[in-house]
């Protein structure tokens, strides 16, 4: 059974960090996309960045600059650092990924979320 799962949430104080980690575990063929989601009290669920399996990054405009999206093919991981953070990013964030168990068959896999909360 193929599970994404997020870790490395946490609080932190305005201008802090903090690098967000997802592992996609199971048996795996390949990746598509993996992106990080972020979902706010009262708020729609919304992208913050994507990468592809050629590499294509992009980035929600109101992180731009301060997150970096990265992979680890070896490891079936997906990074999301994140800097100068300030208490609009606080939300839950959620991993993402279009992959595949066996060749041509993909499928959507969310993670369970963690915690975010920017806040003195």
């Amino acid at each position: 059974q193929v599970q994404l799962v997020e870790s490395g949430g946490g609080l932190v104080q305005p201008g802090g960090s903090l690098r967000l980690s997802c592992a996609a575990s199971g048996s795996i063929f390949s990746i598509a996309v993996m992106d990080w989601y972020r979902q706010a009290p009262g708020k729609q669920r919304e992208l913050v960045a994507s990468i592809t399996s050629g590499g294509r990054i992009t980035y929600a405009s109101s992180v731009k600059g301060r997150f970096t999206i990265s992979r680890d093919n070896a490891k079936n991981t997906a990074s999301l650092q994140m800097n100068s953070l300030q208490p609009e990013d606080t939300a839950v964030y959620y991993c993402h990924g279009i992959l595949s168990p066996d060749r041509g068959k993909y499928a959507t896999y969310w993670g369970q979320g963690t915690q975010v909360t920017v806040s003195s």
